[in-house]
């Protein structure tokens, strides 16, 4: 059974840096793009930053310049640095990975969620 586990987050004060890692397990034939989304109560889940299998990345607005994702594919793990945080990043991040499985089923994969609380 395929999975994703995160790991990071928490509680840091703005301007500060947290780094949030995503790690994709089980019988896995190859995982495509992956990606980091956020949700704010009472708010839709939005994409922060995506990374193709080869590298590409994309970002929201809101965060370019300040995060960077990043990947490993002989570990199947993305990672999303964030530096100068700020309240307004305040939500629960998730990992999102398009995966094939051994048994080539393709599916979007989502990981747990982890909290993200910046003070002001």
């Amino acid at each position: 059974q395929v999975q994703l586990v995160e790991s990071g987050g928490g509680l840091v004060q703005a301007g500060g840096s947290l780094r949030l890692s995503c790690a994709a397990s089980g019988r896995i034939f190859s995982v495509n793009n992956m990606g980091w989304y956020r949700q704010a109560p009472g708010k839709q889940r939005d994409l922060v930053a995506g990374i193709t299998r080869g590298g590409g990345t994309n970002y929201a607005d809101s965060v370019k310049g300040r995060f960077t994702i990043s990947r490993d594919n002989t570990k199947n793990t993305v990672t999303l640095q964030m530096n100068s945080l700020k309240p307004e990043d305040t939500a629960v991040y998730y990992c999102n990975a398009e995966i094939i499985d051994s048994q080539l089923h393709y599916r979007d994969y989502w990981g747990q969620g982890t909290q993200v609380t910046v003070s002001s």
